[in-house]
């Protein structure tokens, strides 16, 4: 099993994301994931495998007994949630994840009430933060943060895992995972999502949650994915072409209600401003033809779903909110779940969780 004691950082980075897949891997568990840094890092077969571990441990958390067995799993283990970016949703919903199993949680959500304001670089604080829990769950605006010092870590006398919740304008792999986990229960009864057609539509250019899950869904059969944007954000070349190298069927659009005639899913975004380079120049694009409202929903399937990653703004129209397709609140209950069934693999507890009696 190759590890990351037996390759320097800067060839580590050199790699592309699935060569560096088998060096994350769980040492007791080959093929699912001891860092979570990006998507690549999932086959169809580990998804499948903490969807089930995600709906075991929802079904036993609804009784007392249940969630208080779930709470005594992981008493003797620590998270750091590492928030040097913004967030409300994603701080939470990892935080829920750490309670329902039982882990106790510290946090930095400012890093002007660290010591970062005294100078200390982020490595630093992160190689110290590694001293006193045994994960750090991080998010980050700094691109390949999250790798680095999961190679870090792993070559210091404290290995312990990184799971990333956010890293730059790249990736946000447990975001994808709780997508792929709403699909898959949206259409568990009507079919499977196999052959199903998804929509992204928005900011796709920056969009870090389009780019995670757009790879997952290469994991499934016949997927063909159609990308709704203005020109000025729509969705980068990599991602086509890792589209085009796994054969899978895709459209470039910028006519969204064309697209909801025929889609199964929409995945809504906001335009993402925060990564504007001056002040207003995301204003300067024409949007309004890419925001979803009463007449997209009535063109939608009645079998279809919206989704969104939240936060929202005015891209999906609150009319939309208690239409039984729009699946964006179970969306963000589910990221809670998946989570919680992540951070049980990493630590080993996958099977005592399936095999309980409860």
């Amino acid at each position: 099993m190759l590890k990351l004691t037996d390759i320097s950082w800067e060839s580590f980075a050199a790699l592309g994301l699935e060569s560096k897949k088998p060096y994350l891997e769980h040492p007791d568990d080959p093929g699912m994931p001891y860092h979570t840094l990006f998507a690549q890092q999932f086959d169809r077969s580990a998804l499948e495998r903490l969807c089930a571990l995600a709906n075991r441990i929802r079904f036993i958390n609804k009784s007392k007994e249940g969630a208080l067995y779930l709470k005594n799993l992981l008493t003797h283990k620590r998270a750091m949630l590492y928030f040097s970016q913004p967030s409300s949703r994603t701080f939470l919903s990892h935080l829920a994840a750490c309670q329902i199993l039982g882990i106790t949680t510290g946090s930095v959500r400012d890093a002007a009430t660290s010591s970062e304001f005294k100078g200390e670089s982020r490595e630093d604080s992160i190689r110290t933060f590694s001293s006193y829990f045994d994960m750090i769950i991080m998010r980050s605006p700094e691109q390949g943060l999250a790798e680095k010092m999961a190679w870090e870590l792993s070559n210091s006398e404290r290995p312990i895992p990184i799971l990333n919740a956010g890293s730059g304008k790249d990736q946000h792999p447990t975001q994808a995972l709780l997508d792929i986990y709403t699909l898959i229960r949206s259409f568990e009864t009507k079919g499977g999502i196999d052959g199903r057609t998804v929509t992204f539509c928005g900011d796709l250019m920056r969009g870090r949650t389009v780019r995670s899950l757009s790879y997952l869904l290469t994991n499934f059969n016949d997927i063909k994915q159609i990308f709704v944007a203005p020109k000025e954000l729509q969705v980068p070349s990599d991602v086509i072409d890792i589209l085009r190298e796994k054969g899978v069927r895709y459209e470039i659009s910028d006519d969204l209600r064309a697209a909801t005639r025929i889609s199964d899913a929409v995945y809504m975004t906001r335009i993402q401003d925060e990564w504007d380079n001056s002040k207003g120049e995301s204003a300067k694009i024409d949007t309004h033809r890419f925001k979803f409202g009463a007449e997209e929903l009535e063109l939608l399937g009645k079998d279809a779903i919206i989704m969104h990653p939240l936060p929202r703004r005015d891209e999906i129209a609150t009319c939309c909110d208690h239409d039984p397709r729009a699946m964006y609140w179970r969306q963000m209950r589910n990221g809670m779940w998946i989570r919680a069934a992540l951070i049980a693999t990493v630590f080993g507890f996958e099977k005592t969780i399936m095999e309980c009696g409860y």
